[in-house]
């Protein structure tokens, strides 16, 4: 066997051909496809977990705040358009981390982007749960029982194959997406801005817009993520992607601006009707308290409510899809445990990856379930939005640094926001970070996921790093360091 060989502080191992065998995904995703991944990844945003903003903020200040993300998402997205297509490998974020940081700085983006994706489907089986729960009147002790049923289903069906997978991926975001429409059009009628959107009692200094004032506003940031957070997942459909090159940016950048068009509606009919901001700002189902208003009660809006469940069905899935590749990139390279990146040998996916982070992301909600916390969505939902923003950090660095280390390489599609919607983007996600700390009920949560990170920093400082492979990614960034060139499209 030969030596390991020694390159940038870390130690690579020598495969052979049957490492990389064992460790195939098929190709099938189109342009449609990645669109709904995106859009499905995200869009339990608008059913679930975005209505506690309303209760951090009041409605003027989850607005203002769900403006500032706005901004940071396209500054992100842009630059991931930009990369994605130059660098089309399956570690998404890690690859791009890796390339323009090295090991260490590919190793920690791909690390909170793992802890996002195992963290999300967290917080989306809770939202189901408690649509669930609503329709069929089961106590909230026996949610668990629907989280582990939700996981069993829907890990299955990403290991079943990324054919089926990526066609239920875009029946079920059609699905949720005429669910949506069909609330938005019956909440027009029963729409009272002042009287539903602004009934939040004023805090000390504040106002019926700002209940909490400014400081409102920071408190809601990480709810209004919540509408568009995992649509950074598509680079990670790199490699099952036909024409990675030409459809990623196109499926980033619809998938984007379909999001802000449903945040915006949704912010606005939600709080804007009976029983108002108040409410909806602690509630469950969300989506269910609106159809009450429009329909009714009865079994007819039971029957909407189970179907509305269908745009936390879409979420679930698609990051199931993404934790996977996330888990299996990074072993696949030796960042985690390679044993974690064998694929099935007939169904090509990655279904070691796809168990481990199901069984992960169900014991940290059975365990926030039972730690005391009043409202375990909301503290998830924080949690994951700690490991989203330390992936963005990473990722937005990346790309400004890639401008100048890597100017050579093709870049199929060039940001038209550059290095400084990047900068502005990145302000942000830091100041996102920062704000995670200053909420004492889901304080806990966040510190755990800093214990989370520190403990995969200590894993691959004393291990990892002496035991990698040259996976798609390093070879890469191996083989392209620094060198002379112009960015197409930036040249004069």
């Amino acid at each position: 066997m030969s030596e390991p060989e020694s390159i940038d502080g870390v130690r690579y191992h020598a495969v052979d051909a049957a490492y990389f065998e064992k460790r195939g995904l098929r190709k099938y995703a189109g342009v449609w496809s990645l669109w709904a991944l995106g859009v499905g990844a995200v869009i339990s945003g608008d059913f679930f977990g975005w209505n506690f903003g309303l209760g951090a903020g009041g409605f003027g200040g989850l607005f203002i705040a769900t403006l500032i993300v706005v901004v940071m998402y396209l500054g992100l997205c842009f630059s991931l358009a930009e990369m994605s297509p130059a660098l089309p490998h399956t570690g998404g974020a890690y690859s791009f981390g890796r390339s323009a940081l090295g090991p260490w700085g590919g190793f920690l983006t791909g690390l909170g982007e793992n802890m996002e994706y195992v963290l999300t489907p967290a917080v989306i089986v809770v939202g189901i749960g408690g649509y669930l729960g609503a329709i069929f009147g089961t106590p909230a002790e026996l949610a668990p029982m629907w989280w582990l049923f939700c996981y069993v289903i829907f890990v299955g069906l990403n290991y079943w194959g990324v054919e089926l997978s990526f066609k239920f991926t875009l029946v079920i975001t059609f699905i949720a997406l005429a669910i949506l429409i069909v609330f938005f059009v019956g909440a027009i009628s029963h729409f009272d801005f002042a009287a539903n959107a602004l009934n939040i009692e004023p805090g000390p200094g504040g106002s019926a817009f700002l209940p909490f004032g400014w400081a409102g506003v920071l408190a809601a940031l990480p709810f209004a993520i919540w509408f568009f957070l995992a649509i950074e997942q598509l680079p990670l459909a790199a490699e099952e992607a036909h024409d990675p090159k030409r459809d990623m940016p196109r499926g980033l950048l619809l998938g984007i601006l379909t999001l802000i068009a449903l945040a915006f509606l949704t912010l606005f009919l939600s709080a804007g009707i009976a029983p108002g901001a108040k409410e909806v700002g602690t509630s469950t189902e969300p989506l269910f308290l609106g159809f009450q208003t429009i329909f009714g009660d009865g079994i007819g809006v039971k029957l909407l409510a189970m179907i509305a469940a269908a745009g936390l069905i879409a979420s679930f899935h698609a990051i199931i899809y993404a934790y996977g590749r996330n888990i299996y990139s990074l072993a696949r390279a030796g960042y985690f445990p390679k044993w974690l990146s064998v694929t099935h040998g007939e169904r090509k996916t990655p279904h070691v990856a796809l168990f481990a982070g199901a069984t992960l992301g169900f014991l940290v909600a059975f365990v926030m379930q039972y730690s005391g916390s009043a409202l375990v969505g909301a503290a998830l939902l924080n949690m994951a939005v700690f490991g989203a923003m330390i992936s963005y950090i990473m990722q937005l660095v990346s790309f400004i640094l890639l401008r100048s280390k890597l100017p050579h390489i093709e870049r199929p599609f060039v940001s038209p926001l550059g290095v400084p919607g990047a900068v502005v983007a990145l302000v942000i996600a830091v100041v996102t970070l920062v704000s995670l700390f200053f909420n004492p009920e889901y304080r806990p949560g966040v510190w755990g996921c800093a214990i989370w990170f520190l403990t995969g920093i200590a894993y691959f400082g004393l291990y990892g790093r002496h035991h990698l492979v040259k996976s798609p990614e390093e070879a890469f960034a191996i083989s392209h360091r620094s060198k002379p060139g112009t960015v197409p499209g930036l040249a004069d």
